[in-house]
């Protein structure tokens, strides 16, 4: 007999309404096409666009300019690893309704809570210090194209994106998001610009041609470290939420796949699949086109330490012309403004989830008052860093600690919850998804370990 949720009608049964007249939601089933394709991307794509953030992109830019080819192997091995933890993350949302702050609460004991706490503060504070290195990004990036200097336009952006996320409706901060995850085209397009040996892509892609020095181990560490970040598991869980909460029958309680008739939630899950793998493509397509477009340019004329996305920006002109410049340059400003709300959010979700807490920008700021004051908190206390002329490189560098150590038991957490029968019910973890994220953790805690010997330089 199938079990009962109180007000929702039975696990497996069709969604009802307040007064139990059944719900057809056959209107709402997608079909095979293209058209079906782009209605599904949404939180997959933004998730992974925002992975290639500023200080991502620079980090991919000096892996070209330093090494030219040596790292493209490590965008064929992050796909399958990022695909399968923010699938992950994703289905735990999908399955449950809830986000990952709540199912901590929910599936840990209150020790587990506290040490949850405490990583989640130092991912708020590591996303703050991100942010500011963001919004220096974004004005430096506007400075190049000869629009102004970069302080203010780093106080512009920190400015109007604070705004945006808390005076405008979740409908339409999506929106932006959607028409910023284009901005990561530009790379695409300096990659065009350039002469590129594809047979040496090609074989460094699948086989790994690893240098045996401690710049390489660091970068390396620096490279995993900006693809599987942990901000990025609370971001996808709670942006899939936002878009439940969208839905005709969601609101405060997002229908979660349990209480879907059973036509309806394969098709949710299977939709919302193809988002995530769609958006971490992309995610590890522009890693890739980063890493080409730089070895084959500032790489070929000899290497070259690249200290931010704005100087691999500056470097390309010499070689690759003044075009190149500004589409570099636009690339990471339409990245920097997409990562800086997803970083402010995703710390604010987890963190007002395990306080118990409401969240989410589909809330009024009366409805969610502590969501908001560490979303601002973030947005703010980052454009105030952003304005003080505090280095960016050092802020970086203190971002890259915490988060290299954050991210195995933050990983753990995802594992326990995702895998839980109790918690997740038929959509618990199979055994490839099992394997792919244990492999992500120990992949992620060796990089901790090789983080704290080499002193996170």
């Amino acid at each position: 007999m199938a079990a009962t949720v109180p007000g929702r009608g039975s696990v497996g049964s069709s969604r009802r309404d307040p007064d139990h007249a059944p719900v057809d939601r056959t209107e709402h089933r997608r079909g095979p096409g293209w058209r079906s394709y782009l209605r599904a991307l949404g939180p997959g794509v933004v998730t992974g666009a925002s992975d290639d953030d500023p200080s991502g992109i620079a980090t991919y830019a000096q892996a070209g300019a330093k090494f030219r080819f040596g790292f493209l192997w490590t965008a064929f091995l992050t796909f399958p690893l990022m695909a399968a933890v923010q699938e992950m993350c994703d289905r735990t949302a999908l399955a449950t309704g809830k986000g990952l702050g709540e199912l901590t609460v929910k599936r840990f004991a209150k020790t587990w809570h506290v040490v949850v706490g405490v990583l989640l503060v130092a991912l708020v504070v590591a996303n703050a210090l991100n942010i500011a290195a963001d919004l220096v990004a974004i004005g430096s990036g506007m400075n190049l194209l000869h629009l102004g200097p970069t302080a203010l336009w780093a106080l512009i952006a920190g400015m109007s994106i604070t705004g945006l996320v808390t005076a405008g409706s979740f409908a339409v901060v999506a929106r932006v998001f959607k028409v910023l995850c284009m901005a990561l085209l530009a790379y695409i397009g300096v990659l065009l610009l350039t002469h590129v040996p594809w047979g040496s892509v090609a074989s460094h892609t699948v086989v790994p041609h690893v240098t045996r020095n401690t710049d390489y181990t660091a970068l390396l560490v620096a490279v995993l470290g900006t693809t599987i970040s942990p901000y990025l598991f609370f971001w996808q869980s709670a942006h899939r939420l936002e878009e439940l909460r969208e839905e005709p029958e969601g609101g405060d309680h997002p229908v979660a796949l349990r209480d879907r008739d059973v036509d309806d939630a394969r098709d949710k899950e299977r939709a919302s699949r193809v988002d995530v793998f769609s958006g971490m493509a992309f995610s590890n397509l522009v890693m890739f086109a980063i890493i080409v477009a730089t070895a084959v340019t500032i790489g070929a004329h000899g290497q070259k330490d690249i200290g931010s996305a704005a100087e691999a920006a500056r470097a390309l002109e010499p070689v690759a012309g003044s075009f190149a410049t500004a589409l570099f340059a636009l690339g990471f400003i339409g990245s920097g403004m997409l990562a800086v709300p997803v970083l402010a959010g995703s710390g604010a979700a987890g963190l007002a989830g395990l306080l118990g807490k409401e969240w989410g920008f589909s809330r009024s700021i009366r409805k969610a008052p502590v969501f908001y004051g560490l979303v601002a908190a973030g947005t703010m206390g980052g454009t105030a860093l952003s304005v003080l002329h505090v280095n960016p490189i050092h802020l970086l560098v203190l971002v890259a600690l915490i988060n290299g150590l954050a991210a195995a038991p933050f990983l753990l957490i995802v594992l326990r919850i995702a895998g839980d029968p109790d918690v997740m019910g038929e959509h618990r973890n199979g055994r490839l998804a099992a394997t792919l994220g244990w492999v992500t953790f120990a992949l992620m805690s060796a990089a901790a370990i090789a983080l704290v010997v080499t002193g996170g330089s």
